[in-house]
Parts: structure tokens; C-alpha cells; sequence
């Protein structure tokens, strides 16, 4: 035990929660302002998928700033296809998101076959990744300076980036009209339309948000948490986020919490295989984020469950 909280009361341990996080909560993002819009994106894990591997692929090419662009581009754009198959033809949108999730798993294989050759991992692509970024004068602070830096400094741009989103989409939601439109769509879309909302028009910039957020969780995985792509280096990361936004529910704070949980989580299956006193087969350990999520999940219907025969009860009450 003592060895384990060795590993967890450390700065590198803090810097590990937050860089673990990071897609997760691009992923929790996407998934909290489609789910507002009313049209709830499932297609996050492929989404990210597919922009872990454009990153890659665009970068060998090109310079890096315009690669990430591009592959956000393309993230909103399969945002915006996964809107048009939903509303516009009015195709089922959970089996619409499933199908791409599963043509994104071989789909990156092929493309990655056909940029390299290789099929597992793309180590002859010789691509870049994003800058960090150092955050000057933290380790000045008296006492606290040093294990401060050590967790907060020193990040790729993205996972700062992630934190600006989420104050960025808490405003977005909360503070603009088209977060109000967004919130009535998603609540009652016959009222909306009624006051001259356009429905449609509405969910398709919710879910091109969704993509794009999605695309920068992706392009973190290959541009920043790695410099490579692997096959399906993303591993449930979308589906983790689409639980997040649900137990966070799906307000920019809420699930930013529950996705730096599910980072902590994750973190700890990474400390956990250093640990030498612990005689637990890996492939437990490497269970615990996935575990976490559904323990989470089932408090969180437990806890929804108990807030609705609550508020059933008083109104019986009320009634007599």
C-alpha cells in the first residue's frame, strides 16, 4: 500500500491524470454538445480514430499547424455526413454512429496500408507532433512552486487546449443564442421550431462541433500522447467520454470532473504495473479504467433512479 501511494502522492503522477485525460475530455466535450442538440454523436470513438491517423498522415507532408487544421476539418465534415445520414434521410443516428466506429477500426488499417505498408503501427510515416508548452514563472511560487510545475507545466498544447474548450463551450452553452437554441432544440424541438428556430440547421452545427472536438482528442492521441499511430490506439476512449458526459450530466463542467476521474483511473492502471509488491495479472490492472466506467455508470442510474422516486412521491404527496 505504502509503494502505491508512493507512486500516486508525486507530481509526475498529477502530470500524468491531466495528459491521460485529455482526449477523454475532447471526447466528453463532443459528446455534451451534441447530446444538448438533441442528435447524440455515438460515432466519437471513430471520429477520433480516424483524426489520430489523418494527423499522422497530414504531417509527414505538411507542417503541423496545417495539418491538425486539416484534420479538424475532416472530423467536422464526418460530424457533419453523420448529421446529414440522421436528419436529412432519417437514418437510425445510434446505428449510423456504430457503423462508422466499426469502419473506422479497419478503414485506418487500410489507409495506413496504403500510406506505409504496414498494417499495426506507423513507425516508417515519419511524422510530427504538436509542440508543449512551459508555463513560465510556476515554479517560482514559494513552497508550492516546484511539485506545482511539475504537474501543470510542461503539456502539450492540446491538453491546454482542452481546458480552454471546456470554458469556451460553458459560455457557448450557457451565455450565447446559439447556446440557448442549442439547449431548446435538444429539450423540446416542436416548441423551437414553434418561436422559429431552425431545427435542423441547429443540429448540424452541434454535431460539426462534436466532430471537430473530437478531431482534436483524436490528433492529441498520434500528435501529442504519442508521435505514432497504432491500430485502435484510441481503446474505448470515445465510449469512456459518452459516459463521462452522462454522469457529468452533460453540462462542460460536470463532465470535465468525471473525465479527469476516468484519467485518475487510467493513471492508476499505468502506476499500478510499476508496482512489484503487487502480484495482480496485468491484464486486471488493465481493466481498471473500463471498470470505473461501468461502476460509475451504475451509481450514476442508481443516483438517478433514487432523485426520480423522490420527486414521484412528492407529487403523489402534493396531489393528496
Amino acid at each position: 500500500m505504502m509503494e502505491i501511494l508512493n507512486h500516486i502522492l508525486t507530481p509526475e503522477f498529477g502530470y500524468s491524470v491531466i495528459r491521460v485525460s485529455t482526449p477523454i475530455v475532447f471526447g466528453t466535450m463532443g459528446a455534451m454538445i451534441s447530446s444538448r442538440a438533441g442528435v447524440f454523436n455515438i460515432a466519437i470513438e471513430g471520429i477520433m480514430l480516424l483524426s489520430a491517423l489523418l494527423g499522422v498522415l497530414f504531417s509527414a507532408v505538411m507542417p503541423v499547424w496545417i495539418a491538425l487544421f486539416l484534420t479538424l476539418v475532416v472530423a467536422g465534415f464526418v460530424g457533419f455526413l453523420l448529421g446529414f445520414l440522421s436528419i436529412k434521410l432519417k437514418s437510425d443516428i445510434f446505428l449510423t454512429g456504430i457503423a462508422f466506429n466499426m469502419i473506422a477500426v479497419g478503414g485506418t488499417i487500410f489507409l495506413l496500408y496504403l500510406a506505409s505498408g504496414q498494417k499495426g503501427v506507423s513507425t516508417s510515416i515519419n511524422s510530427k507532433v504538436l509542440p508543449r508548452v512551459e508555463i513560465p514563472l510556476l515554479d517560482k511560487i514559494p513552497w508550492i512552486g516546484e511539485p506545482l510545475a511539475g504537474i501543470l507545466s510542461n503539456h502539450n498544447i492540446l491538453t491546454y487546449l482542452s481546458i480552454v474548450a471546456v470554458i469556451v463551450l460553458y459560455y457557448l452553452v450557457y451565455k450565447t443564442a446559439l447556446g440557448l437554441r442549442i439547449r431548446s432544440v435538444g429539450e423540446n424541438p416542436d416548441a423551437a421550431e414553434s418561436v422559429g428556430i431552425n431545427v435542423r440547421k441547429t443540429q448540424y452545427i452541434a454535431l460539426i462541433i462534436s466532430g471537430v472536438l473530437c478531431g482534436f482528442g483524436g490528433a492529441f492521441m498520434s500528435m501529442g500522447y504519442l508521435s505514432w499511430f497504432s491500430n485502435n490506439m484510441v481503446a474505448g476512449r470515445g465510449f469512456i467520454a459518452m459516459a463521462a458526459n452522462g454522469m457529468g450530466g452533460a453540462t462542460p463542467v460536470g463532465g470535465f470532473l468525471v473525465a479527469l476521474f476516468f484519467g485518475f483511473a487510467d493513471a492508476m492502471t499505468n502506476s499500478l504495473q510499476l508496482v512489484t509488491s503487487i502480484k495482480i495479472p496485468v491484464q486486471l490492472i488493465q481493466m481498471l479504467p473500463y471498470l470505473a466506467t461501468v461502476i460509475g455508470l451504475v451509481l450514476y442510474n442508481i443516483n438517478k433512479r433514487r432523485k426520480a422516486m423522490r420527486i414521484k412521491l412528492m407529487l403523489e404527496d402534493k396531489n393528496k
